[in-house]
């Protein structure tokens, strides 16, 4: 162990809202408990990619001991091995992936539908589309409906639906259909419902982007529910 520059993270000011975590190209930064952490000293380079993605500056450059570098964690598209220095292998799988099993606390409850309006894919509502007009919009991840039950009463209810996988889909053309959406509608505010893992973080910075190229300033509600559908954390985020 020697002294190098490395990340620090102040926690205090960290909101969690994941926008570091796709800067770091060797999967350094994760979200845990609502607030971005190292995963381990040596898979930070020091270079300070994602310096420049944080809305309240919680990250910053010191000096200090920590353990020398050693490359990308893992798993990470940036990670090479070759045969004759790869050591054993580490393992590595992505949070958003890592298989959990439990069982519910107690059978749901039916409920009334609140949904309001069709279609609800982001990539499919027309910008113009009539539901849209003054509407509070609900950005919500595929997998936010399914891990939280009372998903229709508790964040639902009196707003437009509209979902997406940061991971999986589009990002800029998320953005972009969003930023439409945004500058022909009188949109009174953004909840965003995303699940506590890295790739989800996305849909915040999908919004953000979209308000900026919108050029409007909204109230944003970021609610992170946890895979077993439990409210981690729920915070009111800068709109641009």
């Amino acid at each position: 162990m020697a002294k190098r520059q490395i990340i620090r993270i102040d926690e205090e000011l960290c909101d969690g809202c994941g926008l570091c975590v796709p800067s770091c190209a060797e999967g350094a930064i994760q979200i845990v408990d609502g607030k971005a952490r190292l995963v381990a000293d040596k898979y930070c380079d020091g270079l300070g990619a994602c310096l420049g993605e944080c809305p309240q500056g919680a990250l910053i450059i010191e000096e200090r001991e920590a353990d020398e570098f050693v490359g990308p964690v893992p798993g990470t598209p940036g990670h090479h091995e070759t045969p004759a220095t790869a050591a054993a292998p580490e393992a590595f799988v992505c949070p958003g992936s890592l298989q959990r099993q439990w069982q519910p606390a107690a059978a749901p409850e039916a409920s009334a539908s609140a949904l309001t309006h069709w279609p609800v894919k982001l990539r499919l509502v027309n910008p113009k589309a009539p539901f849209l007009k003054d509407a509070e919009l609900l950005v919500a991840a595929d997998c936010a409906p399914f891990a939280a039950g009372d998903f229709h009463a508790r964040l639902l209810q009196g707003k437009v639906v509209l979902c997406g996988c940061p991971k999986f889909d589009n990002q800029e053309e998320h953005t972009a259909k969003l930023t439409e959406i945004i500058k022909n509608n009188d949109i009174k505010g953004i909840t965003i419902a995303n699940i506590e893992v890295p790739c989800c973080f996305g849909l915040v910075q999908i919004v953000r982007a979209a308000l900026a190229a919108a050029g409007k300033s909204l109230p944003v509600t970021v609610c992170t529910l946890g895979t077993a559908g439990q409210v981690v954390q729920q915070q009111k985020v800068k709109a641009a």
